[in-house]
């Protein structure tokens, strides 16, 4: 495995370990799931660039979309949480009540 490889695998595996270890808040959850998926967008435009391939390009790009898409919408969610509930600690939701 190389050291390129390595960071990136080790980038990835520590946004999902702070991802299923360290959920107080809801920013921290979603910084972690933001990690992870610019993680994935290095690794897959580096993948793309060493095999040098024309039509897998476009795969990173549509990665990043769906990044900034997801982003958007955990922002808007957790303005939403902290609007309604004051916090947006984790053990403070609940989903069963409306």
């Amino acid at each position: 495995m190389t050291p390129v490889h390595f960071s990136f695998t080790s980038a990835f595996i520590l946004g999902l370990m702070g991802l299923a270890f360290h959920r107080t808040h809801l920013l921290s959850a979603l910084l972690c799931l933001e990690g992870m998926m610019l993680s994935l967008f290095i690794a897959l435009a580096l993948w793309a660039l060493q095999f040098e391939s024309t039509g897998f390009s476009t795969a990173p790009m549509l990665l990043l979309t769906f990044s900034a898409c997801e982003a958007s919408t955990g922002l808007a969610l957790l303005v939403a949480t902290a609007r309604t509930h004051g916090t947006d600690r984790l053990q403070n939701l609940n989903l069963l009540q409306c």
